[in-house]
């Protein structure tokens, strides 16, 4: 009987023993893991979220580009590559465009916009391509093909009323570039790749810290960028939580275009109602709120041969000069005209958030790094005043 109650009682040791053995083995698992969410929370306590908004073609995707040009490793040969199909895909697309509104132009003014029926030919078969949803591979051929087009006078005639046709910016520039991009061993350059065009769906996102002095201050960044088309603005609101500042694209240059998806809406008044409504939402009471006015190359060129009251908004604008001081003037007016949105939009309670206005062009890469090295001095400095070390 007491062989047995020590038998029992061993085995109850042995089993204490292991179920403490398992225990300390928990609890260390537990510990280690506490351990890893408390680095995690210290961690992301560094990461500013920065959340990248606008209407479509505002050019915030090319902003986001240039940030990973910048402060990335940039893009390695197999993303370049990736950009093949793309680039070539714009060509076909802009040189279908072009023809088929040189063909709808012509309807009315046939003298200016009528094609030889030797570059019609080229035309017809041109926009056939464009209209398909699988792009051959540009060749000298085609290229050669679509450089003819392109010189003709009625497209060029075409291209200056590019704002009615939905023509997008990198046009001229791949047109330039036709024999190039039609190499057989062509590998699109960083340039190439910041002017392709490729819509936004979803959300993409990249995190880096800035070069430079600012990498002691152990600031991180997350940048998302999302779809600007009406569609895509749906998949927005998970995001807006914990963001540390919106940076909102707003193309100058657009106040004379429609959009994309409803050619019945001017793309002005489209950035204009989205500021409003972002400046707006509840999750952005104490965010900072950073507006890139962009395009500014191209507005520069457009505001002294289109007048910057056809679009609603700016209906009140008066020119008073000519050359440079004009530009400036009507850049100004703009300006002032989103500042003033800006404060109609803030309710009392939101007044100290940090608002900011930069005039930038999304391609001009030296700009880019000046204007986010600003960007990124407000950000610290706020953070400095809120955490009391200010």
């Amino acid at each position: 009987m007491l062989s047995i109650v020590l038998e029992n009682m061993g085995s109850l040791c042995s089993k204490n023993q292991h179920y403490n053995e398992a225990d300390n083995e928990e609890n260390a698992q537990t510990a280690e893991i506490e351990r890893r969410i408390e680095q995690e929370t210290k961690a992301e306590k560094h990461i500013q979220k920065l959340l990248l908004l606008g209407a479509g073609e505002s050019g915030k995707s090319t902003i986001f580009k240039q940030i990973k040009l910048l402060f990335q490793t940039g893009f390695d040969d197999a993303e370049l590559k990736s950009y093949i199909s793309v680039i070539h895909a714009n060509v076909y697309q802009t040189i279908k465009i072009l023809y088929d509104g040189s063909k709808e132009l012509a309807q009315n003014d046939s003298e200016t916009y009528e094609i030889s029926s030797e570059n019609q030919e080229i035309g017809e078969k041109l926009s056939k391509i464009g209209g398909r949803l699988d792009y051959p591979c540009l060749t000298k051929e085609l290229a050669q093909e679509i450089e003819t087009l392109w010189k003709a006078a009625a497209i060029q005639e075409t291209y200056t009323r590019g704002n009615g046709l939905q023509v997008p910016d990198c046009a001229n520039y791949f047109m330039e570039n036709l024999q190039r991009l039609a190499d057989t061993n062509y590998i699109p350059t960083k340039e190439d790749v910041l002017y392709a065009r490729v819509r936004t769906t979803g959300v993409v996102e990249i995190q880096f810290s800035p070069v430079g002095e600012n990498k002691k201050s152990g600031e991180v960044y997350r940048l998302f960028d999302v779809g600007g088309q009406r569609n895509e603005r749906r998949k927005w609101i998970h995001l807006f939580e914990g963001v540390t500042a919106v940076i909102f694209c707003a193309a100058v240059s657009d106040y004379d275009q429609t959009l994309f998806e409803d050619e019945s809406k001017n793309r002005m008044m489209e950035t204009k109602e989205l500021f409003d409504w972002v400046l707006k939402q509840p999750c952005f009471e104490k965010t900072s709120f950073m507006l890139f006015l962009n395009k500014f190359d191209i507005f520069e060129k457009k505001v002294l041969k289109v007048p910057l009251n056809v679009c609603e908004w700016f209906k009140d604008y008066q020119p008073v000069s000519t050359g440079k001081q004009e530009i400036e003037h009507a850049y100004e007016f703009v300006k002032k005209k989103f500042e003033e949105l800006y404060f109609q939009s803030t309710t009392p309670d939101r007044v100290d958030r940090v608002f900011k206005i930069y005039r930038t062009t999304a391609l001009d890469q030296k700009l880019v790094k000046k204007t986010f090295k600003l960007v990124d001095e407000t950000l610290r400095r706020r953070n400095l005043f809120e955490a009391g070390l200010l």
